[in-house]
């Protein structure tokens, strides 16, 4: 993101737009007034409004991969504690927008075939780090994957079915799937 210039302003503005209202809210105008400028700061960064969506995608694409990769690299951490501690990471530090953003953009991807290669690209990277952990674990290559579909269908899918659970409650059920996700059952000879 190139904050120089003020690219990165607009990059920011434009994903705030998409967390509350969806694509449709991504327009120039919307953005510039949320900046408190005119459409013309727009035009001197941005070719039009296709530029600025592109722009968006690769960003969150980027942190996404990113941020995947920085929480796989732990260090000495086993692999069955580092599931854990990305398990806690979602569930405990839920981000309101970076949640929105996660759904909108998917939401967006099942019209627009960049955004679907951006959701691609970011599913595939989890996908394969999760997998990769699951690997170290003894899974072979096809239980692996499988694993880290359900770990990644868990760790979305619990930021939105126990919102209205007691924080106590919440934590117990999550807990207990972590267990569930991380236990490694010895496969007979």
């Amino acid at each position: 993101m190139a904050a120089d210039d003020g690219t990165g302003r607009w990059i920011e503005a434009g994903l705030a737009e998409l967390a509350h209202g969806g694509i449709d809210r991504v327009r120039v105008e919307v953005v510039a007034e949320r900046l408190g400028v005119t459409k013309g700061g727009f035009y001197r960064r941005f070719k039009d409004r296709r530029a600025l969506l592109d722009a968006i995608l690769e960003t969150w694409r980027r942190g996404r991969i990113e941020a995947i990769n920085k929480q796989m690299a732990l260090g000495n951490t086993s692999p069955g504690e580092l599931l854990k501690s990305v398990i806690k990471l979602y569930s405990e530090r839920v981000s309101a927008q970076g949640m929105a953003i996660e759904l909108a953009i998917r939401q967006w991807a099942r019209s627009d075939p960049a955004a679907a290669s951006a959701t691609a690209s970011v599913d595939e990277a989890r996908l394969r780090n999760v997998a990769d952990v699951y690997r170290r674990m003894g899974l072979s290559a096809d239980d692996a994957q499988a694993r880290a579909v359900l770990f990644y269908s868990f760790i979305f899918g619990q930021s939105l079915l126990f919102l209205e659970q007691a924080p106590r409650k919440r934590a117990s059920l999550i807990a207990a799937c972590a267990a569930a996700l991380t236990q490694i059952e010895a496969k007979e000879p």
